[in-house]
């Protein structure tokens, strides 16, 4: 098992101090959507967003849908070699099971998520196939006790995907990053064993998370 997690991720409900915003109130009335359980969307609500702490960190929920969609539609996330959990910029763990299909357009997947964090759980037949709790990075390391954690990130050492997972261990820990721009915050580094950087300049995390998908298929499933 290789758990893989999304740090500090661009997925939130649009914050109680910007709902009488302007770009959120047209929005809402839009859409007929209730601003309390909507996601915030830099596309639809920068102007809001103008003064939010961690600012560049936030509303990026597509690089949630692609980077999701880059991992659980590959043989090893169906064949229960990956475990993938999604860890939020204000402290929420989301835990996908493996049985989970996820929808391919980005309304469908925004009405998802808006549900979890609504409901806490997505339910299929008796099946829990998603579920969302409050807890900090550090308190899910605690609980999946992973042998090793690395961290991708432009400030690691430099090396190739290929010989990156060559050095994985079982039941390993790979946290990338689910936010736009920056690096992790003091909190996430503390906990990394090790960082590496796999190319000169950043690369967009749905790429990252396609690309250590085929490289660990390759090397359990030769």
């Amino acid at each position: 098992m290789l758990y893989i997690i999304l740090a500090e991720s661009s997925l939130e409900l649009i914050p109680k101090k910007i709902h009488n915003h302007p770009s959120v109130t047209s929005y809402s009335k839009k859409f007929k959507k209730n601003s309390s359980n909507t996601l915030l969307d830099n596309s639809w609500h920068f102007g809001a967003m103008k003064g939010l702490d961690n600012e560049i960190k936030r509303g990026r929920p597509d690089i949630i849908h692609l980077t999701l969609l880059s991992l659980c539609t590959t043989p090893v996330f169906y064949k229960n070699k990956i475990k993938i959990f999604i860890h939020t910029v204000n402290d929420e763990v989301i835990s996908i099971n493996n049985n989970t299909r996820l929808p391919k357009s980005y309304h469908r997947f925004q009405g998802l998520m808006e549900k979890l964090f609504l409901t806490k759980k997505i339910e299929s037949e008796d099946e829990i196939l998603m579920e969302m709790k409050n807890s900090s990075l550090p308190q899910l390391i605690s609980k999946i006790k992973p042998t090793q954690i690395i961290g991708l990130t432009t400030q690691g050492q430099k090396t190739s995907l290929d010989k990156l997972v060559e050095q994985i261990e079982e039941n390993s820990c790979i946290i990338l990053g689910g936010f736009q721009k920056g690096h992790f915050n003091n909190e996430t580094d503390k906990i990394i064993d090790k960082s590496f950087s796999i190319n000169d300049s950043s690369l967009e995390a749905h790429l990252v998370a396609s690309r250590l998908a085929y490289e660990y298929e390759k090397t359990i499933f030769i």
